[in-house]
């Protein structure tokens, strides 16, 4: 597991939350904020280990939930269930194609609240939902799925710039010939 990937997508968790929070201009313009978090929970599903997913759904849940009107803790349970289901598919998935990332985001994005809302109801609170909810899970969805390619491009660019790529010369040539003995 590569250190620096799980600082860096932590990093950008923190940052999501807390642009989500202080910043409301997209929440005035389009009556809703778009939820960054699947979007960085799809990239982190794709591209770390199952210890930078576990670390984002706790770490980003918390940080969403303490900032919002949600219980403490009901957001990570969702984001989990999200990344774990694309950390075990991630083999059939094609990561690098711009198409895929836009598939997951949406479903994603999609899955993320309605999984808050089940746990919710389940909970025994009474969230406001109305035609307001429908309009706020399209620009959620839609949102998240123009992010997702967004972090995917972000993140490649911060790990070419800051990772050290090894030598990838090989001191076998392809035209050597090999003697054998008798």
């Amino acid at each position: 597991m590569n250190w620096l990937q799980t600082v860096l997508v932590l990093g950008a968790a923190f940052l999501a939350v807390f642009w989500q929070a202080a910043f409301g201009g997209v929440r005035h313009l389009l009556g809703a904020q778009i939820d960054l978090l699947p979007p960085l929970m799809v990239y982190a599903s794709l591209s770390t280990g199952i210890t930078t997913v576990v670390l984002l759904a706790a770490c980003g849940g918390l940080w969403f939930d303490s900032l919002s009107g949600n219980p403490l803790g009901v957001t990570v349970l969702p984001l989990f269930a999200i990344g774990l289901a694309i950390c075990l598919f991630r083999e059939l998935i094609l990561r690098d194609e711009t198409f895929a990332q836009l598939v997951l985001g949406l479903g994603a994005s999609v899955a993320a609240p309605l999984l808050t809302l089940l746990l919710l109801l389940t909970m025994g609170h009474t969230p406001l939902l109305g035609w307001g909810t429908l309009w706020q899970l399209v620009v959620l969805s839609v949102g998240g799925a123009v992010a997702t390619p967004i972090c995917f491009g972000l993140f490649g660019w911060l790990q070419r710039t800051l990772v050290h790529r090894g030598d990838t010369a090989s001191s076998f040539r392809l035209d050597r010939e090999i003697r054998r003995g008798k």
